[in-house]
This record gives C-alpha cells, structure tokens and sequence, in this order.
C-alpha cells in the first residue's frame, strides 16, 4: 500500500467533484448502483497511470474520500465497478477510465479508439458483449482546479430585456477568419475577447453576445470515421469544463477573462447550454462518463427495454432530470458558471426535454423548471428556451413559466414567409411584429419574451436565406439529407452566385427588409454572427460539421462597398430602436377593448382606413400599415422623464407592385427608412399637399412625424 492510500480520509459526501481546500483535495462522486469506486490518478502529462485509490466511503449514494498530499494540478479519472447487464439498464466496465462528471478543467485531447467503448465493437453480439482494453490512453483527464478566483472589478452591465439585442455566435468560427485577431488566438476564448471583435460589437450596438455550446465536448464517432469535426458544440460531456480547443492557454480562468472583458465593455454574455443529452450516444455509443458511473441514473430508459435509451432530443440518449442528483448536476453546472466565470444567462437547447417528468411529458411545473425558477442565484440572470424538442409532442411555444424567454420560431417563418411574397399573412404578422401576445401575454409576461429572429445557427444565413431556395448540405456527406426542408426562402430568380445587376440588387433589398423588420418588431431582437455584412454558407443550411472556410465567418465580406453599407444600415436600426422606446414596448399593446386613448397602435388600409375586422381576412393581401403612438408608450428614462418619442408609420409592401398609402393627416411626416433605396436611411419630408406615401414592391417604409402641424 503506498504512503497515499495508508493516509487516504474519509472526506465528505458534499460538494460533488474534487474540490482543494488550501491543504488536499476532497473527492466525491455519485452512484446510486456501483459496487466499488477507484480514484486513477496520473502523472503530468496525463499518460501514465501513478496510482489507484479506492474510495472506500459511501455515504447516501456519494462515494467519497480526501487525500491531504494531492494539489491543484493533479490530473485523474473514475473507474467504477458494478453488473455488465445493458438489458437491466448496467453498462458498468472498470476497464473504461471515467470522466468526472464536475470536472472542472480537462487536460489532454479526445482521441477516438474502438477501446472507447464498453463492449467489443464489431462483436456479433453488439452492446452485449464486454471489452477488456484499457481506454485511458484516448481519453481527457480531468484536472484538480485552485476554484479560488479575482473577482475584483468586474461589473456585470445588468441589461433590462427591454434593452437587449442579442447576437448569436459560434466561438470558433465567429474569430477563425478574423484578420486582426491574432493567429495563435484564433478559435479561442481570448481571441473572441480581442479588442477588434469588441470594436465591432460595440459600434454595431448589439448589447449580449449568445455563444454556441463551450462546455467540453466530443467529435461524433460518425464524423471522425468521415474525417469531419464537429463545429457548433452540441455534443456535451464535461458540463463545467470548457472546451480545450477553446482555450489559448489552456486554462479554464481565460473564459472568466473574457467574460471580463466583455463587461468592461458593456455587453453580457449569454452561454447556449445543452443538458438534454450526452455525447454518449444511444445503446452502441463510447462509455466516457455518465454511463459507466450509473446508466440507470444518469439516462432516461426505456420502460420496456432498459437495454435502450428514451431519445427525445435526435441525439441518441437523453439526460434523466427527473432523478434528484441528475437535476442537481445541471443546476450545479449552471450557479458554476455564473459564479465563477460570471456570465449573464443562458440559453437552454431542446428545453422541452429538460422539463419532461417520469411519464415522459412535458409539464410546465416540472421539477427542472420550478428549481430554475426559484434558484436564488440563476433568478438574477436571463434565461432563455429552446421550447421544443424532437420527440413527440414535443413543441410547446409559449408555455414555459413566466421569467423565462422563449426562440420564437413562429416569428422567423412568419417574416421570412411574408418577405417571399405569400398571401394571406397579414394578420399572423401583425400578431408576431407586435410582440406575440397571443404567446406569451399571460401571467405577467412581457413582450421581450418573445426571442424574435430571422436566421439563427441552425439554417440559411441571411445572405443565403435571399440567394437559395432549397439547402445545398451535400458537404456534409449525407446526400443532402440532413437539415430542414422548410426554409421559406427565394433565391430571388437564379440558385446561388450571379452577376445580374437586377437580382443582386433585390437581394440587397431583400436583406434591409428582414433586418429592419426584425429591429423594428416588439419583442428581444436576436442577430447571426456575420449577417450584418452578408456572410453566405453556400447554401448549407446545416453546417454543425463544417469546421473550416465554409462555416467560419468570412470576414472580408465586411470590408466590401456592400458589407459596410449593410452593417451600418443594421447599426443605425439599433440605435433607432433604442432611442425610440416606442419600437421596444415593455408592455404589450393594449387591445380595443381597453379603452386606451390615444390608442398606442391603429392599422390601416393603403387607402388611409383603419382595418376592419374583414380586411384581416383578405386572401391575397400582401401589405400591411401602421400607426404607433408615441403618446402612448409607457416606457420612461431612468431619471424619470418621458423619453424623447414621436409617432411612427410603418409600411410593409411584400406585393410585386407599387402601393399607395394615405397617411394619417394631422402632423407633417418625414420618410425616415426605405428599404428600396440602395442607402435606406433618409429624412426627407412628403409632399404635403398629398399626403400620399408610395412604397415600391417588396420594400418596408417607415416614417416619422414632424410633431408640427400642417399648414391648412
């Protein structure tokens, strides 16, 4: 027996993971069904195993022990013991190094080897026969931290939602291409905490930047076989640790740095979090963590045959957060990263899953969604949902509890659908442009609950969303028949690249529709990484996979004539919107029936009417006008005076011809926006005597009032 194990304590149950308290290391681990627990312990490098303790206490299904000799530094891993019997629900194998699953930094890279997996792959028997070969060489070891952080002068901005416009980005592929970012920092937390990205968020306005998944993750077996790497992320194993190709320099306290830096900066940070599934797979799957430390805890199984897992989430497994231990790690891993790496908020994948109970439904009062929403640490930050998922019924918009924002994906299809061109819309826009109060205008709610967006990480860019009609996936080696069929968009007359002057320019046009719209609608506006300056994807629409040029962010489209006029046309709609509360109500629209006066929103006909209850009704109709008061807006300055306001017209023209709108005629107005001039943004006041806006085909007009009066 070495030194080590002679003086091995006890420890405590509590906290789980391995945590230094200034003189040793206190581990612990649950398994509800392991038999015995062995603590590997290796050297520097991470090659070579030094030792193996086993944790001889066991205390309320923890298994736990203290060593006083070991330090920040140590690098290790779990191999528990227990039944091989997959058709009970076991998939124990000690010969499988185990990562553990509060891990807080991991050492080393995953390298894919058949030695991975539990059983003897290619064995006839499958997921039944059992492997004997020593996985520790492919596998990360985990790494004892120092938790003990600075956090001295970091002021997190505190955003109201009513403020917020939030950009989504991929870590990676948003810094890959960037010319000014330092080459050995490309692709990494530190590049992303560059002084020229920060520049560029900045004058764009954009007040949160929403990353794509950064805990520690894993290349599905499929695409190394394919010899592809997963670019997004959502394929999770260490749901503390960052991800190591993330990190310059290798430690995890670089994403607390950038974090950091952001603040300073005035821009939150929100991580997109995946806690539905694993990156273990279905029943052939790698045993890394999870399944080797109890399988029957961590997963959702089927109740007919243990030997398979429930999959809810298109990815093989799902987490089984009806299991005390198993929420209490998603909530753990959460408080974590808002304590220690401070960031602002999440956004939660497939979150209809997290909230499915032991029979399998959704619940909106389910356990995971009411510990969220009275955890006293996570209620201070933004929180936002994914509010689906791919088993069945699995969709469930507007039905997460109050406190909590929802992707509203009723929104893009609306907008992308009207902009194409197709009839009949008017009133399913007008419920999605003001808010979505037919969603989300319950229990207290507000219209920021409404995450509106036109293109997200997942489908067309932008760019792409005008240029193609159909998804071009066929880099990605499933015959292109991956990635969603239902795009709603037009290529505006040719598939793909072309030099006619006529349809480029629709397409430039085409853009500032979408773009205005959606920074003009009520509700959280969320942007993509690159589609400020016109970022194309080649017409992949599916890109998780395409970790080189063609889904990093192409950042000399951001110099050209073109990309400049567009990023500024989208950083002057920001600006607009937060100067004019009257385009970020903090309250929803009050109905006819309320008795507002003035009324804070009237619709009318091109022919200066207010809509009736039957033109909502038109079939062909393609264009839609309003009024916004500005009277009306309840919003105030933080010094309590009203904000500077004024009345607003929008005109929405999706029709392929010219349309003319009377205007309301007691104020003079001025054409403020219009999306069919190559530079959109003009003041120019109408010709009184008319009062007559022309809006060309396929473009958005908004206009402001002079708040004077006319002259009679």
């Amino acid at each position: 027996m070495s030194a080590l194990r002679s003086r091995l304590r006890p420890g405590v149950a509590y906290p789980l993971g391995a945590t230094w308290d200034g003189k040793g290391v206190n581990f612990a681990l649950f398994s509800a069904t392991a038999e015995r627990v062995e603590l590997c312990l290796f050297d520097e490098t991470g090659k070579r195993e030094r030792e193996r303790l086993e944790l001889f206490e066991h205390t309320d299904e923890i298994w736990h022990g203290y060593a006083p000799e070991l330090r920040p530094g140590q690098l290790y891993g779990y191999r528990v013991y227990g039944p091989y019997q997959p058709q009970a629900g076991h998939r124990f194998n000690h010969h499988k190094l185990l990562l553990d699953p509060y891990a807080k930094t991991l050492h080393g890279q995953f390298r894919w080897n058949e030695a991975l997996f539990g059983y003897q792959h290619g064995h006839p028997d499958g997921d039944l026969s059992f492997d004997t070969r020593d996985s520790a060489p492919f596998l990360p070891k985990c790494q004892v931290i120092d938790s003990a952080r600075d956090r001295r002068n970091d002021h997190a901005p505190q955003r109201p939602w009513r403020e917020t416009a939030i950009y989504e980005l991929n870590l990676r592929g948003f810094t890959m291409r960037h010319p000014d970012v330092p080459a050995d920092k490309r692709g990494t937390f530190a590049g992303l905490a560059a002084p020229e990205v920060i520049r560029h968020l900045q004058a764009l306005g954009v007040t949160a930047i929403e990353l794509l998944p950064v805990h520690g993750f894993v290349d599905e077996w499929s695409l190394f076989k394919a010899g592809r790497r997963n670019l997004w992320g959502y394929n999770p194993i260490a749901f503390f640790a960052p991800e190591l190709r993330y990190l310059a320099t290798g430690r995890a306290d670089e994403v607390e740095a950038m974090v950091r830096t952001f603040h300073d900066a005035g821009i939150e940070v929100i991580l997109d979090v995946v806690y539905n599934h694993t990156a273990e797979g279905d029943h052939s799957g790698p045993t890394l963590c999870f399944r080797g430390i109890d399988n029957l805890s961590y997963y959702r199984l089927s109740p007919d045959d243990p030997r398979y897992y429930q999959d809810f989430t298109g990815c093989g497994n799902s987490l089984n957060l009806h299991h005390p231990r198993i929420l209490q790690l998603v909530m753990d891993s959460m408080r974590y990263w808002v304590e220690a790496m401070h960031v602002d908020g999440f956004r939660l994948d497939l979150a209809a899953a997290l909230a499915r109970e032991e029979d399998a439904r959704f619940d909106r009062h389910s356990g995971f969604l009411d510990a969220l929403r009275q955890d006293p640490v996570l209620a201070r930050v933004k929180l936002i949902v994914e509010p689906w998922d791919a088993g069945i019924d699995g969709y469930h918009l507007g039905e997460f509890p109050p406190g909590i924002a929802e992707w509203n994906d009723r929104y893009r299809d609306t907008i992308r659908r009207f902009w194409r061109g197709d009839a009949g819309l008017v009133g399913e826009l007008a419920a999605r442009i003001t808010g979505s109060a037919d969603l989300f205008g319950r229990r207290g709610r507000r219209p920021w609950a409404s995450i509106n967006f036109v293109t997200c990480h997942d489908g067309f860019t932008l760019e792409d969303l005008v240029s193609y009609s159909v998804k071009h996936n066929e880099p990605n080696g499933e015959s292109n028949r991956d990635g969603t069929d239902e795009n709603y968009s037009w290529n505006c007359g040719v598939e793909g690249p072309t030099e006619a002057v006529e349809i480029l320019e629709l397409r430039r046009k085409q853009k500032r529709n979408l773009l205005a719209l959606l920074l003009l609608s009520q509700g959280t506006p969320m942007l993509q990484a690159g589609d400020e300056f016109g970022r194309s994807q080649e017409g992949n629409n599916n890109a998780y996979c395409q970790d080189n040029e063609l889904g990093w962010v192409d950042w000399s489209c951001a110099v050209t004539s073109e990309g400049t006029a567009l990023r500024d046309f989208v950083r002057r709609l920001i600006r607009l919107r937060v100067e004019r509360p009257v385009f970020c109500r903090d309250r929803f629209f009050p109905s006819d029936a309320d008795g507002a006066a003035p009324k804070a929103i009237r619709w009318f006909r091109p022919d200066g009417q207010e809509k009736r209850p039957e033109d909502w009704q038109v079939p062909y109709a393609r264009c839609l006008s309003f009024l916004l008061s500005g009277a009306a807006n309840p919003a105030s300055s933080a010094d309590g005076e009203p904000p500077p306001n004024n009345d607003f017209f929008v005109i929405l023209n999706a029709d392929e011809k010219e349309i003319h709108f009377h205007l309301p005629p007691a104020v003079r107005w001025q054409r403020l926006i219009d999306t069919s001039n190559p530079d959109p943004f003009y003041a120019r006041r109408l010709n009184e005597a008319s009062l007559i806006c022309s809006a060309k085909p396929s473009s958005l007009v908004l206009l402001r009032a002079c708040n004077e009066p006319r002259d009679e």
